[in-house]
Order: C-alpha cells, then structure tokens, then sequence
C-alpha cells in the first residue's frame, strides 16, 4: 500500500511538471532586445503601421497586429551573400520580447491543421545563427494551410531568391491579408488569412522596379505571373501605404499597374 502512494505521488509530480514546462517554459531569446541593425534600404521604404507596433530584429522588421495575433507585415533585404546552404539547427518557436503584449504561443497552432507558416523565410536566413533562428519568432508566422505552404507559396520564395542571384539585392514586405470574419485557432484567436502577399522590391532608386503578388490561401499549379497585381490593390484591402516614404510621383508610377518586363519567370 506504502509503494502504491509513493507510487501515485511520483506520477502526480511528473505530470505537473509536465504540464509547467509544457506551459511556461520559453527558451532564451534570439536576438539582442535592446538594438537592431536594421538596414538603410529597409528603413527608407518601409511601409505604415496600422497598429503602430513596429518591430526592429537584427535582420528583419515587422508590424505586429494584436487583435489578429500575428504581423500584418514583415520587411526584410534580401542579398546575394544572404543566400547559403549552411546547415543549421531548426530552434523552438517562441514568443516575441519585443511584441509589447507577447505574440502568440506556437501552442495555438498545434491541432489545428495549419502551418506555422514562415513570412520572412528561415532559408533566407542560413548566413548566421541568429539571422536564422530570429525567423522562429512567433511574430514572423502566420498560420497556412500545408499545401499552400509547401507549394506555390514555398515556389515564390524560391523565385524570389532565383532573382536575388540574378540581379542583386532585393527588399522584401509580406504578409497575411488580415481582414475581419476570419477562421481563428488556438486560445488566443489566432486568425488564418485567406489570402497572403508579397511585394518585391528591385533598385533602390529611380530605376527601381517592383512586382506584387496577391495569392489565395491554397495550392494552385497557375504561373506565378497570374498572381500579379498593382499595389495599389493590396494597399486597398490591408490599409497599408507601402512605400509612403517615397515621392508621389515615384508612388503613381510603379504602384498603379503591373510590370513584369526585366523579371525573369
């Protein structure tokens, strides 16, 4: 009867620490949280915040949006020596410390069938440790469906570094379209978007040239190209002025229509 008790109390204190760890344990943060190095290309056409909770990390920037418990975009300059093949060991997910409220637990995904989907790529990121492991931010996830994840959001990505290599730097801001009425999940409502978008940005003068994509939530075998649209369109469903740091002029010509000339698919 002594061994059973003994017995009964040992699971009790294995399941509560369980579950403690399961709950409260966060890794140790990726990033140095009292700066950033955030590049000057980056920090001339970053878009508004419609939150005003803007993010610096050391290798990329974001606007969090609380009431959708995930950012509403995140911006980040892709370089040629960015793109490495080095080995790196995939971290926790974890909370952002910089997030004044907290972004979301990873826990909120777990069963809901959804990806923990990458908005700033961890295999832009190879170059250093902590460039990579700043992408396991929750901050920098959105919750997708597996096979748009894997496929034609996975495609563009890779498109994206193809141009990288072909003509130099690249300044990237993507995200979710967050609307009201989505699916949510998890205890803290995180919402699943149902469309997702990605602006590209080539030349950093008036030269520059940009591509924007607007893209359903699921898998699609269409060419890339038909996801092309003007950025006014995605101004107009996120509310956000993506490049409202640059002249008017500058804005009417490249955001109004879609150019695809000189990029090569």
């Amino acid at each position: 009867m002594k061994n059973r008790t003994i017995y009964a109390v040992l699971i009790t204190l294995c399941i509560i620490g369980f579950w403690l760890f399961e709950n409260f344990y966060t890794p140790a943060t990726y990033s140095n949280t009292n700066g950033s190095s955030v590049d000057l290309a980056e920090s001339i056409f970053l878009p508004t915040s419609t939150t005003g909770e803007i993010v610096e990390h050391a290798y990329y920037t974001l606007s969090y949006s609380e009431p959708h418990e995930q950012p509403e975009w995140v911006a980040y300059t892709l370089k040629k020596e960015h793109l490495t093949y080095d080995d790196r060991q995939r971290p926790y997910f974890i909370e952002d410390p910089k997030v004044s409220t907290k972004s979301a637990d990873w826990k909120n995904y777990r069963g809901s069938g959804y990806d923990r989907g990458h908005l700033l790529p961890a295999g832009d990121r190879r170059f250093s440790e902590q460039a990579y492991n700043e992408t396991f931010y929750t901050s920098n996830i959105s919750p997708q469906d597996k096979q748009f994840n894997a496929g034609i959001w996975n495609r563009l990505e890779q498109k994206i570094r193809y141009w990288c290599k072909k003509y130099g730097d690249l300044l990237v801001v993507t995200g979710g379209v967050l609307e009201d009425d989505l699916i949510e999940i998890g205890d803290e409502d995180v919402d699943v978007p149902r469309m997702f978008y990605k602006i590209v940005l080539r030349g950093f003068d008036d030269n520059a040239q940009l591509l924007a994509f607007l893209i359903p939530a699921e898998e699609s075998q269409e060419p890339l190209k038909n996801f092309l649209v003007p950025i006014d369109e995605i101004e107009i469903k996120t509310g956000i002025d993506f490049f409202e740091k640059q002249p008017e002029a500058w804005q009417s010509k490249l955001e109004s229509q879609v150019d695809s000339s000189g990029w090569k698919f």
